[in-house]
């Protein structure tokens, strides 16, 4: 089954110490065909974007980057994984690296809104 994201809202259920997104941070999906985009905001994210493609029928890479609250620009790499729930809503799982600063790694889950 081919998963479409576009139009879907997702929050963040969970993050590593390392990563800027929180539950407060809301993201804004969009797809046509293969490419992939979103904006997010919320918690210590102003404002950031990301960009991407799929990679396979669950799976999409993309790159990343936002302004936090103390106007620093972040900026990295993810790998997404995607999965349905039993109540039929999207789960992202994401293995990401920061591109600046400590160029840290780290996992994120998303779930659809």
């Amino acid at each position: 089954m081919n998963v479409n994201l576009n139009n879907k809202k997702f929050v963040n259920a969970k993050n590593t110490s390392n990563g800027e997104v929180s539950h407060e941070t809301i993201f804004n999906y969009y797809q046509v065909g293969e490419r992939i985009e979103a904006t997010y905001s919320g918690g210590s994210i102003t404002n950031g974007h990301l960009l991407g493609f799929m990679t396979s029928e669950k799976t999409f890479t993309m790159a990343y980057h936002h302004i936090n609250e103390m106007n620093e620009l972040r900026i990295g790499e993810c790998n997404t994984k995607i999965e349905i729930q039993t109540d039929g809503k999207i789960k992202l799982i994401e293995k990401w690296q920061w591109r600046n600063g400590d160029c840290s790694t780290g996992e994120s889950i998303l779930v659809e809104m």
